[in-house]
This record gives structure tokens, sequence and C-alpha cells, in this order.
């Protein structure tokens, strides 16, 4: 999954992360729910990605989703442990998601329209 530019803070209160051991506690979580094995799991600055999955079982995930409702974050990190299930985007893949987060797609265009607004305004002109 590739992030396109930085997030800016969105929210405050209970639907965002508190650091980077919430985090790891979700992906822990997850990993339990979805019976794969737990990941090492590392949070540091990536500049194109909102987390990796290594074929080791390291998943890195980016400090960047400390700014982005829980929700969010949960949808990147569940994804990166489906594909301890399944290695590519197919039909398996999308059957697991749909089983373990049935509003994933959802969850994941609302990301993507971030990662566009995020974008543009990064681009804008001052003084617009």
């Amino acid at each position: 999954m590739k992030k396109q530019s930085e997030t800016q803070p969105i929210m405050n209160g209970a639907d965002t992360w508190l650091d980077g051991d919430d985090l790891r506690w979700a992906a822990r979580h997850w990993a339990v729910r979805i019976s794969v094995k737990m990941p090492v799991v590392q949070v540091r600055r990536m500049r194109t990605k909102w987390a990796s999955m290594s074929t080791n079982g390291r998943m890195t995930l980016n400090t960047d989703l400390l700014t982005l409702p829980k929700h969010l974050g949960e949808f990147v990190i569940i994804h990166e442990l489906v594909h301890m299930l399944a290695p590519n985007h197919g039909k398996v893949f999308k059957s697991f998601m749909h089983a373990y987060l049935p509003d994933w797609q959802t969850r994941e265009k609302n990301l993507r329209e971030l990662e566009k607004q995020a974008l543009k305004n990064q681009f804008k002109k001052p003084g617009n």
C-alpha cells in the first residue's frame, strides 16, 4: 500500500492512536484474531508506504499512521497481516479481507481520499 504524501492530524479523542505502542498492540491483537504468527512490529518513518510486511514476519508501520483515525490505521494493519495468508491482492486476499473486515473497501476508499487531499494541500499555492 503506497502513500503519496504526509498526512496531517485529522481527529482528536478516542478515535486516534495514542502512540506507537497503541499501534503495536492493535497489530498483535489482530494477529491473534486472524490466527497468524505474531509479527515483530516496528514503528518508524516511511516515505512512500503506510506499512509493509516482510516475508520473515516483520511488520513495519509508518509513524504517519498516528495521524489517522483508528479505523483507517486498523485497515492498514489488517491488510498487512492478511498478506501472511495471501501474498498478493487476488481473490483469496479479498476473501480474507471481507471475512475479517467486511467494510474494508470503504476504509480503503477513505484512506485514498485522505491521501489525495493531503497531496492537493501539499501543492496548494501560498495565499490561496
